[in-house]
């Protein structure tokens, strides 16, 4: 070997080492055919269960993946309960209004998963998440699609971590750009994945500057549509607790489609960073296309998450299947 090639295999080796999370696990369809053959169907039972109690089942697991994702990758740290000696990322303020019953979800889809025999302590809770999610979207009236497996869970949890990756309800559409090409999304992807807000709430403190004192001039956001902005000031009072509870999408709060777009075209959408995807001529097009054609969002969609789902994937180097998804080995 010549001495050019022999420094550029020890230059190849030193990045590999310097740069471990640019290195994908293996993420592959059918992950646990021959490991735990049924883990799907066994995850979408407890889904299953979960929804028919409650339909913020839903929205709890789809945010729970993506405050996941952004965050450190799709590793289950968000899972992970705080101890004495540690303030875990659930605890930071972006991640408390995260509905309990997206962590039972998963929680118990482990659960299950570990009582087959077989199957114990083989699925990451990390996998499990992304079955989850993909489960709530399909029972929701989205898409189904064939998730990608064979994640880790992440061996750390803090909630610093948390600090500046989460996309907030401000944002202008450089803002949400530059956060979701961060982890590898580009503007059709960061608009696809918007539309997880055609479903669950959000509370009225979130948005309250939409409407009241938005600015000298113009009292309530001129984005807004007239008659949303009233009824939205008729919920949301001034006066009344800011922790109300409004549905994302004012039309079908209960349904995975893509009214999200059609919303925004007539000045509903409930942040921001919701309405800015229509306000702003650079995304404009991509809504006014999904707005019409619900399958051409389908598939951007599937597209979109798919991507979400392999950021930060942990590697045997820097993670574990977890016996206990709250809590560390």
């Amino acid at each position: 070997m010549g001495r050019f090639s022999i420094i550029l295999v020890l230059s190849l080796s030193l990045s590999l080492c310097l740069f471990p999370d640019t290195i994908l696990a293996q993420l592959r369809q059918n992950y646990y055919a021959n490991i735990c053959p049924n883990v799907e169907q066994i995850v979408r039972n407890e889904v299953q269960k979960k929804f028919q109690q409650t339909f913020v089942t839903v929205p709890a697991t789809i945010r729970l993946f993506f405050h996941d994702c952004l965050v450190q990758g799709c590793d289950a740290s968000v899972i992970i309960q705080s101890t004495a000696n540690n303030k875990a990322e659930k605890d930071h303020p972006d991640n408390l209004s995260l509905a309990g019953d997206g962590f039972d979800t998963v929680i118990k889809a482990k659960q299950a998963v570990d009582r087959v025999p077989g199957c114990t302590d083989k699925v990451s809770c990390a996998d499990i998440l992304a079955m989850a999610t993909r489960d709530v979207i399909a029972l929701s009236g989205g898409p189904s699609y064939a998730v990608e497996l064979g994640r880790l869970d992440g061996l750390r949890s803090t909630a610093s971590a948390v600090n500046g990756k989460l996309p907030q309800p401000t944002f202008n559409l450089n803002q949400l750009n530059s956060l979701f090409a961060a982890n590898g999304l580009d503007q059709t992807d960061m608009i696809a994945l918007s539309a997880a807000h055609t479903v669950g709430f959000s509370h009225c403190n979130k948005f309250a500057n939409r409407i009241y004192n938005f600015s000298r001039q113009n009292p309530v956001d001129p984005t807004l549509d007239k008659t949303y902005a009233t009824q939205l000031q008729q919920m949301c009072p001034r006066v009344v607790d800011p922790r109300i509870a409004i549905n994302m999408d004012p039309n079908t709060p209960n349904k995975f489609d893509n009214v999200y777009y059609q919303n925004l075209q007539q000045g509903r959408g409930l942040f921001t960073s919701d309405q800015v995807l229509f306000t702003d001529l650079r995304s404009r097009p991509t809504v006014n296309r999904w707005a019409q054609n619900s399958a051409d969002f389908q598939q951007a969609f599937i597209n979109a998450i798919t991507k979400l789902g392999r950021v930060g994937v942990k590697t045997a180097g820097n993670g574990n299947i977890r016996r206990d998804c709250a809590a560390f080995n």
